[in-house]
């Protein structure tokens, strides 16, 4: 159950069962809204909770209300500002997942984006996995992803979720942990909900941000170490279904996910089925990342208690 006191809600921080909204809600009823999914890491040597890409994921929100005909009444500063807030109220001591939200709050039976009341709340709880085990098994969904021109993957809509959780669903029932999706043109997008890499020949390969997928921020921290500190080679490139089969080693990652080492695909072996070299250096690397123990990366974590 979820162990927190407290959300911002109605431009306050107030206690959690105190926020509150109605059932005629407008987002409730048509997914009218968009999010964020942001983590923080305890840090016992230190004391300290440290929010991973805080600032990024804030800035990633304002582009998709910017998409969605959302205004938020919020800087991002001020997003950042309201986060900390929360959690020193909070005075969480253990990993946290953090969810921003903006969504029309008007009890309106109205299928539209435009001339609708925007409001923004926050809360946060303990989060620990959100993929259990160390390494998973995946499938190819028969769900396909929806494209730009549907609703844009880049914004993270409330209502284009239900693709994801039809695919995971689907997933889980067919004895998998997780689902690939592809897209409309047959190629791979990505995951239920996170970004896909494969390595072939030493390459560390994900597909273009044209096929559909979320601009992840862990995508880009996973290139940005690749290139950095393992010195792979890196492409942005269409990755074809028959590809994931061939694949030396294939990952998931996100601010949900981590680093999710793939050892099956549609009861396939990737590579010799076990988690291999590239992803399981990246899966430490980035555990050390987040909890700010790499000094080079240190100014994406940001300190909750002064």
């Amino acid at each position: 159950m979820p162990n927190n006191k407290f959300a911002f809600f109605n431009g306050a921080i107030v206690p959690i069962e105190q926020a509150q909204v109605s059932v005629m809600t407008n987002t409730l009823n048509y997914g009218t809204g968009c999010f964020e999914g942001i983590r923080g890491y305890w840090v016992p040597e230190e004391q300290q909770l440290f929010i991973f890409q805080l600032q990024a994921h804030m800035e990633r929100l304002q582009r998709s209300c910017r998409i969605l005909f959302m205004q938020l009444p919020y800087s991002t500063a001020e997003l950042c500002e309201i986060t900390l807030d929360l959690l020193r109220h909070e005075q969480f001591r253990e990993d946290v997942y953090i969810r921003p939200l903006v969504y029309k709050s008007d009890p309106a039976i109205a299928v539209q984006m435009n001339g609708l009341t925007d409001a923004f709340t926050l809360f946060a709880v303990g989060f620990g996995q959100y993929i259990a085990g160390s390494a998973i098994r995946a499938c190819v969904s028969s769900w396909r992803r929806i494209d730009d021109n549907i609703i844009p993957s880049r914004a993270k809509a409330c209502g284009a979720y239900i693709n994801s959780a039809l695919a995971k669903t689907e997933a889980l029932l067919n004895g998998y942990d997780e689902a690939i999706v592809l897209g409309g043109d047959g190629q791979v997008a990505e995951g239920s909900a996170a970004n896909l890499f494969i390595v072939r020949d030493g390459v560390l390969i994900t597909p273009t941000v044209s096929n559909d997928i979320l601009e992840g921020i862990t995508r880009q921290v996973v290139l940005e170490l690749a290139r950095e500190r393992l010195g792979l080679q890196v492409r942005e490139a269409a990755i074809d279904r028959t590809e994931l089969y061939v694949a030396d080693e294939a990952f998931f990652c996100g601010t949900g996910a981590e680093i999710k080492p793939i050892v099956e695909i549609d009861q396939r072996k990737v590579g010799n089925g076990e988690v291999g070299p590239v992803a399981g250096t990246l899966v430490r690397l980035y555990s050390d990342l987040v909890r700010g123990r790499i000094p080079a990366y240190r100014q994406w974590c940001t300190p909750v208690y002064l």
